[in-house]
């Protein structure tokens, strides 16, 4: 019977298992099942905490690897690891999650485009044997093109952006919208390969871990 692999995306992204394949790094997929809205209304209820873009992004990171680890823990798989991420988009101070609709995406990208915004890439990795985890928040710059009214409207009409964070995908039809980007290129994407190397390395695990069998 073959050896499951040490870590489980707690996500079905195909972004962010193109990324880990592309990394040469083995892992199963399960999604998590977090109410976004609910996590974020909870940390923020009593008035008293304030969530940048970046403390959103890494809270429901760790929201979801907890909610995997969890199910994980009730079905053991073989697997020890469990990481969780989540993206959010910050324009003008401003968070941004999925838009949903092509009348939001479009006013997005009409008040964007020429300019620049910061996409947050929240990380957390759990050690379900030991109940460690590690975490890590990734922010990059986004350079987005002054692109034409036509571009814009062809590119929503795809559907491409609607689930996404920001409203594109750099890995994607987007690709071409954008003129460059500031930081970690994988992040952007959803997930970094140097952020999980840092939190494997900060639980004590080698890189290698995670490599093929």
């Amino acid at each position: 019977m073959a050896t499951p692999p040490a870590l489980v995306l707690g996500s079905t992204s195909p972004g962010r298992a193109a990324v880990l394949t592309a990394a040469g790094i083995a892992f199963a997929q399960q999604a998590s099942h977090v109410d976004e809205d609910a996590v974020v209304a909870s940390a923020t209820a009593s008035g008293e905490t304030q969530l940048s873009p970046a403390d959103e992004a890494q809270l429901l990171a760790e929201a979801k690897a907890a909610d995997v680890a969890q199910a994980l823990r009730a079905n053991p798989t073989g697997s020890r690891l469990v990481l969780g991420c989540d993206s959010v988009f910050e324009f003008e101070g401003v968070a941004y999650g999925k838009p949903h609709t092509p009348e939001v995406a479009r006013e997005r990208w009409l008040a964007q485009r020429g300019r620049e915004g910061v996409l947050h890439s929240g990380h957390c990795l759990i050690d379900h044997e030991t109940g460690r985890q590690a975490t890590e928040c990734v922010s990059s710059t986004v350079r987005f093109a002054d692109i034409s009214d036509a571009e814009l409207d062809a590119y929503i009409a795809t559907g491409e952006p609607l689930p996404c964070a920001g409203a594109f995908t750099v890995d994607g039809r987007a690709a071409a919208l954008i003129d460059g980007i500031d930081g970690d290129f994988h992040a952007v994407v959803g997930l970094s390969p140097a952020a999980l190397r840092r939190m494997l390395a900060e639980l004590g695990h080698p890189l290698t871990l995670v490599w093929p069998a």
